[in-house]
């Protein structure tokens, strides 16, 4: 079925064609989004209002009426900075934009929009539409894209009273993959703020894009997908499955002020030092007991500390550190274990956990979150360390709870385990052999000529 088409922003010939042929591929690609920013060296362009709300995925036909607002009043020049992919949580996951700049992989792009005069951020757009850009912006300016990098940008004489279309591809990993992901988009970071440099100094106006031509990850928080039901059994209470009760018999570590601020459960928890280990869930789940003394909580920052006697000789101090904080780019609060801290035998160490993030609303979950390689932790600790934590079934939340119990998981494991990857190769191994036996049984052929045993022998006369 079409798409209804508004009056406003009517769509070229070229990309209303490819995004029909898109339609019927619709139910497999709508929970595939990549952010889209936009920034130019005009004013008002675009109105406060049009920011993306949370969950709110921006279709084709909306991202077509922003393009049109931008190239009908903004310059003719456009940049169009097109990454092979990129996805919602790379912000969140290497830095994000209005992030820690020390630590950020977005630090040029961050400030090319604190200065750009006009800027709008799409945390979520179908990704089909934003493979068609090239074509739009085709189509719209009548010129050919040219591609181009840092060092022919410099060469170019652009004019302003002329329209030109300017495409810079940037890589989201390397072929070889020895590269880190936030080493790329540090890199591909460095690269914008190279090209925002020649373009300032030039004195050219611009519009400027940022997007991808597929995400680089699927979306595991199931509220961005359009109708946000997530997935659940026939018959299930819905009710009941937003939270994740613990596995066993023993009660998570609840912190509380005037109320519950902070949940922590694991099945089991263990510290282990110069290969000794000691095993802390019996001491930490269900214990009325357990020492939180030092334990913090406010909307932004909280602070789980537990303390236990007697373990390695002396006493054995646990800090788990996580903060909150709003990114624009994906348009919701997240929250991230910034990391696990251990006191003893006049030894402090650092776990570095910025990999354990979720939506503040949600929770965490994880099968394993450890510091030992096997077990591919997400803890680092300094390479001479003598300190291992592990945890099993490890379960965190530490804003936004709901009457004491842990909210809907966000969990670490990827879509495709080991399981269904299994599956998938013995599928195909099968469907193989299948398609070649059925194809030798069609090409049998039954010989032309046989004896026939009921008519007259064939006699063959001897010559004397």
């Amino acid at each position: 079925m079409a798409r209804p088409r508004p009056p406003l922003a009517p769509l070229p010939p070229p990309l209303l064609f490819l995004l029909l042929l898109a339609a019927g591929a619709a139910p497999a690609a709508s929970q595939q989004q990549v952010p889209l920013v936009l920034w130019s060296s005009a004013g008002d362009l675009w109105a406060a209002e049009t920011q993306a709300h949370e969950g709110h995925i921006t279709p084709d036909l909306q991202l077509a009426s922003y393009l049109e607002a931008a190239l009908r009043k903004g310059p003719r020049t456009v940049l169009l900075f097109l990454q092979d992919k990129l996805s919602i949580e790379d912000f969140t996951a290497y830095g994000g934009v209005f992030g820690n700049k020390q630590d950020s992989a977005f630090s040029n792009l961050e400030t090319a929009l604190q200065m750009a005069p006009s800027s709008l951020i799409l945390p979520s757009v179908d990704w089909y539409a934003a493979s068609t850009l090239t074509s739009y912006l085709k189509e719209k300016l009548g010129a050919s894209p040219l591609h181009v990098d840092q060092a022919t940008l410099r060469e170019l004489k652009l004019n302003d009273t002329l329209p030109a279309l300017l495409l810079l591809r940037l890589p989201y990993t390397t072929s070889s993959g020895l590269m880190a992901p936030k080493e790329v988009l540090t890199g591909n970071d460095e690269i914008i703020g190279q090209v925002m440099s020649t373009l300032k100094s030039e004195g050219v106006p611009y519009t400027a894009i940022l997007t991808a031509v597929r995400p680089s990850r699927m979306v595991r928080d199931l509220s961005l997908v359009s109708g946000g039901v997530g997935r659940h059994l026939l018959g299930e209470d819905s009710e009941a499955k937003t939270q994740s009760p613990p596995l066993t018999s023993l009660a998570p570590v609840s912190y509380n002020d005037t109320e519950p601020r902070i949940l922590f459960w694991a099945r089991n928890f263990t510290v282990t030092y110069n290969n000794e280990m000691r095993d802390l869930t019996e001491l930490t789940f269900g214990t009325p007991t357990l020492n939180m003394t030092g334990s913090s909580w406010n909307s932004s920052f909280a602070q789980l500390v537990m303390t236990y006697d007697n373990v390695f000789g002396s006493f054995l101090m646990v800090k788990f550190i996580l903060s909150s904080q709003y990114y624009p780019v994906s348009a919701r609060s997240w929250f991230t274990m910034d990391r696990i801290e251990i006191f003893s035998k006049n030894t402090h160490v650092v776990f570095n956990s910025s990999h354990v993030t979720a939506p503040s609303a949600y929770s965490f979950h994880c099968q394993y979150v450890s510091s030992e390689l096997f077990n591919e932790g997400l803890l680092v600790a300094s390479p001479d360390s003598s300190w291992h934590v592990s945890l099993q079934n490890f379960q965190i939340q530490a804003f936004n709870l709901s009457g004491g119990n842990f909210s809907y998981a966000s969990d670490c494991a990827s879509f495709f385990s080991p399981g269904i990857w299994m599956g998938l190769v013995t599928s195909v191994i099968m469907l193989f052999t299948f398609t070649y036996g059925l194809h030798m049984i069609l090409n049998l052929k039954t010989m032309d000529r046989f004896d026939d045993h009921k008519g007259s022998t064939l006699s063959v006369p001897l010559m004397e």
